[in-house]
């Protein structure tokens, strides 16, 4: 297995964080090798800034956290990330739409997306607390369908955060060429473990330091 550091997306999104706040999030993930930051797109630019010259990735989330603007607002706000410096793509898929069973809407909003970025990683999320078992799997079909690289549980803005059965039923529907990303609700070691060894090739967490310590965090992503 590869060291547990380099499966975290070290994560800040929350609507009060500062650029202090932002610029910290960023030295830990210098501290602790971790593979990305994320943050939301205003941030960006700040974040590109604060990892020059370091090989920690710059992950934006896009659409976020309802999934429920424009298919051509998510592309814009994906475009700018991407000219700001990120290095991957966090959107989030229109629930509302899988729900009214209308996929070919929500397959053009993920392709619309991908198609503005087609030589960096998409992780499309979910969002599996809204889901049922069904919707699960056909979000995840869907997802790779659209040419998403990653299919991610949740924002960790929903009622509850990643699943096993979750895991599990999104690993039904992968080829080796789509990996999963469980996020929300992982704040130690041991159940980033337990989802490492279920097969997740990526973990969005504020509680990175925790996992790789041995403690146990209170934050709520």
């Amino acid at each position: 297995m590869k060291l547990l550091n380099t499966y975290i997306d070290h994560t800040l999104l929350k609507p009060t964080a500062t650029k202090n706040d932002i610029i910290k999030l960023c030295e830990e993930a210098k501290e602790y090798k971790f593979f990305s930051v994320c943050v939301n797109s205003c941030y960006v630019a700040l974040v590109k800034s604060e990892l020059n010259n370091s090989p920690v990735k710059v992950c934006s989330v896009i659409g976020f956290p309802l999934g429920a603007m424009s298919t051509q607002a998510k592309v814009e706000e994906t475009k700018s990330a991407l000219s700001h410096g990120a290095d991957e793509i966090d959107m989030v898929m229109n629930i509302g739409l899988l729900k009214s069973k209308d996929f070919d809407g929500v397959l053009n909003d993920i392709q619309a997306v991908k198609n503005s970025m087609p030589n960096q990683t998409l992780k499309v999320i979910l969002e599996t607390c809204y889901l049922d078992d069904l919707e699960i799997i056909k979000a995840s079909e869907l997802a790779i369908q659209g040419g998403a690289d990653f299919i991610k549980t949740s924002t960790g803005f929903g009622t509850r955060g990643a699943s096993i059965h979750d895991i599990k039923l999104m690993k039904s529907v992968c080829d080796n060429s789509v990996k999963i990303k469980a996020s929300g609700g992982i704040k130690d070691t041991q159940t980033a473990l337990t989802y490492i060894n279920l097969g997740v090739h990526r973990l969005g967490t504020s509680s990175g330091i925790a996992i790789v310590s041995g403690t146990t965090s209170n934050l709520n992503y």
